[in-house]
């Protein structure tokens, strides 16, 4: 590779709408670590509703001052001692969760819950992210980005398309199944990009935004789309000869959205839960224990699942980057926030090289 650059640009989020984008120092990656020449890194909702907007976390889970990003995918340019599977060249995505590595969670590859205070620390969040030219990371962070995949495929498994993978192995899809979908921002569409290639008999997804149903419906993700309303259960009763879907998934975290995901389940129904914040209210008994319903929460995933999902999009042919509506340069990482925070759009990236002048 070549020699790397002494400075580098990185964008930090001061918690106020804005982006301040410093130059810093390149950094040498020390033992167990890898230093990657960063080729795209995608905004995530949490981004925005916890640091862009205001800095809203608590504790040592907190947004901590640092480079912001944590859907970063890139290319490997030097290698600390001690590593052992990755070299110079390798292509990889980033488990945005470095932990501690030796707790249970950490040994069943979810360092998302890691239980050490110490350890724990999120890329983007308590260490330094991916809105940079250059980052570092930590070997047992990395995941294999096949040549199939783009740069940009991958930072959507980084985050997104991992999250929802975990929440659809845990409720289970299939070609028996029809799905509903609350929330059609770059989670929910790619739950439906995932529930398509699983064979979902029927798609319907729900939103309030008009972009987002006009992009799910040019992307041909969704059956039927639905404007969010008070008649969501109705309509999507209509749609499944009024038995209700077998499977919903809440991507909103919208009180309203969640409980048309829950009472417009039908009987044996499983419901997920994936978009964070906001609250639910349902009758337990005529919403869940009458009908066999289930409930299950789902926090992003582990790494063994990243791997399998790589895998698995070769396979399929499905390019996780589809749902990218815009691409920025680093220098106009102010207008890839702004855009991601107005919700008129899919995912928004921020790239360097190939994955910049991508069309």
């Amino acid at each position: 590779m070549k020699n790397m650059e002494p400075s580098m640009r990185a964008a930090f989020l001061p918690g106020n709408c804005s982006v301040d984008l410093r130059t810093l120092p390149t950094p040498h990656p020390q033992h167990g670590e890898v230093l990657l020449r960063v080729k795209a890194s995608t905004i995530c909702g949490s981004d925005i509703r916890c640091i862009y907007r205001e800095h809203l976390g608590k504790g040592p889970e907190r947004y901590q001052g640092v480079v912001a990003g944590h859907e970063p995918s890139g290319q490997i340019v030097e290698v600390g001692p001690g590593c052992r599977r990755f070299a110079v060249s390798d292509r990889v995505i980033v488990y945005h969760i470095s932990g501690c590595g030796v707790c249970n969670d950490c040994r069943r590859g979810y360092m998302i819950s890691c239980t050490n205070e110490k350890y724990r620390r999120a890329y983007g969040w308590q260490r330094h992210g991916g809105m940079a030219d250059y980052m570092i990371a930590e070997e047992k962070d990395l995941i294999a980005l096949a040549d199939e995949l783009s740069y940009a495929d991958g930072a959507q498994i980084a985050c997104g398309f991992g999250t929802v993978y975990e929440a659809i192995e845990k409720i289970g899809v299939n070609g028996d199944h029809s799905v509903l979908i609350t929330g059609l921002g770059p989670v929910g569409l790619a739950a439906a990009a995932l529930c398509r290639k699983l064979g979902a008999q029927l798609v319907i997804g729900i939103d309030i935004v008009p972009e987002r149903l006009e992009l799910a419906q040019s992307l041909t993700l969704c059956d039927f789309v639905l404007a969010a309303g008070p008649d969501n259960v109705t309509q999507v009763r209509d749609l499944t000869h009024n038995y209700g879907v077998e499977r919903a998934i809440d991507c909103s975290a919208n009180p309203a959205a969640r409980a048309t995901a829950i009472r417009a389940s039908r009987k044996w129904g499983r419901i997920a839960f994936v978009g964070e914040g906001g609250t639910v209210e349902f009758n337990p008994s005529p919403d869940i224990i009458h009908d066999q319903k289930t409930i299950y929460g789902s926090w992003v995933t582990s790494t063994w699942l990243m791997e399998e999902l790589v895998e698995r999009l070769v396979r399929w042919n499905l390019h996780p980057a589809d749902i990218i509506t815009h691409r920025f340069a680093l220098e106009d990482a102010a207008g890839a926030y702004a855009l991601m925070a107005s919700g008129k759009c899919g995912k928004v990236a921020v790239c360097s090289d190939e994955e910049l002048t991508f069309k």
